[in-house]
């Protein structure tokens, strides 16, 4: 089918909405008429080369909700008007790391990157009759998208699209980077640093663990504001205030756990994000840097003599099938705020204009949300 997608076809050039063709369903895939996309900074990454995908162009796009249309030989737990997320690990829970529990570590997202389907290696999607990369095999920026089976996941038709989108990646990653990853106590003290979409989620998963002070670093101020709204007890708007600030409030103590989402790591600044954590303490990077990126500044002597933990985190190391119900229902019973998370809906042909609103701290996060008008 034809049917329209945004593109990157080289770095640093901005996003180009044009004509797309998608196949048909194979073996264990399902097509999705999709309804709502979040527009995550790792797509921007896409852009920057930051996240260098196999080749040219790129449909992008992680973060989406939408309704089953179609559905190809195998598929079993799957059928026409299921409304699902699309999950940007998939997770076929059979491989040796699924089966071991590290779901958001499936040996299938070798891939992830490669653009071809996991079914059987070949292209679905062509534009300007080339082959297109969809974004971690799936391309949520288009209204329609053919996915294997082990990226999608059923939930709740009440669920509003625009929520159940954020749900894919973002909310679930930082949610779970506080309380799975990161293991928030109650009582513990927590440092998030960056509070767009994840961080903010994060900040939320430390409020639901019973954190005792809550620390948000932010250099925009009314995301400070937001952050405060969410449950933060203490806002700073650069490291070198949160050091002493958190400093002063913990009696030199530090916080028992930090967790960093900034929109893009730096290996810079991973020993001042390390400063800021306790002894024995965990200093989480759910943040992620260019993966060409090898040089970080860290005091090792300081690591080793302050016993501290610096952990890497996918998906806050969660179940994608488990934990994005889960959160949904939570946010149903108004445990979970992700409405006020959206600051932005925007069509697609206004992608570059989202971005732009990231870039300029506008946005907690901006959705793409679709209409008949797009298919």
């Amino acid at each position: 089918m034809k049917t329209k997608g945004a593109l990157i076809w080289e770095f640093n050039q901005p996003w180009s909405v044009e004509e797309i063709e998608i196949g048909d369903p194979h073996k264990d895939e399902v097509k999705i008429q999709m309804e709502a996309a979040g527009m995550c900074h790792s797509d921007h990454h896409l852009m920057t080369g930051g996240i260098p995908m196999a080749g040219f162009p790129v449909l992008g796009g992680h973060e989406g909700a939408g309704i089953v249309t179609e559905v190809g030989p195998g598929v079993e737990d799957l059928a026409p008007g299921d409304h699902v997320v699309l999950a940007f690990i998939p997770s076929c829970g059979k491989c040796a790391t699924c089966q071991a529990g590290m779901r958001n570590l499936c040996d299938l997202g070798a891939g992830l990157l490669g653009g071809a389907s996991v079914t059987d290696g070949t292209f679905r999607i062509q534009a300007r009759g080339q082959n297109v990369f969809p974004m971690t095999l799936l391309g949520t920026f288009s209204p329609y998208m053919v996915v294997h089976q082990s990226s999608v996941v059923k939930i709740d038709p009440s669920i509003p699209f625009e929520v159940a989108c954020l749900v894919g990646c973002g909310v679930t990653t930082g949610y779970g980077s506080a309380t799975r990853t990161a293991d928030v106590r109650p009582g513990d003290d927590v440092a998030i640093v960056g509070v767009g979409g994840v961080g903010m989620a994060a900040l939320q998963g430390a409020v639901n663990a019973g954190a005792r002070y809550i620390f948000a670093v932010e250099p925009v101020e009314w995301k400070r504001d937001q952050a405060l709204k969410f449950g933060a007890t203490h806002v700073y708007p650069d490291m070198e205030a949160a050091l002493m600030g958190i400093g002063e409030v913990t009696y030199g103590l530090m916080a028992q756990k930090v967790i960093v989402t900034v929109g893009e790591l730096e290996g810079a600044d991973v020993d001042s994000y390390v400063n800021i954590t306790a002894k024995g303490g965990t200093c989480v990077l759910t943040a992620i840097g260019s993966l060409v990126d090898t040089q970080v500044t860290l005091n090792l002597a300081m690591l080793t003599l302050m016993q501290k933990n610096l952990q890497g985190t996918i998906f806050g190391g969660g179940n994608p099938h488990y934990d994005i119900p889960k959160l949904l229902t939570m946010y149903k019973a108004g445990r979970l705020n992700i409405d006020d998370m959206i600051t932005c809906q925007y069509q697609l042909e206004q992608i570059n204009d989202g971005y732009r609103d990231m870039l300029e701290g506008k946005n907690i996060r901006g959705i793409i949300r679709y209409t008949d008008a797009d298919r």
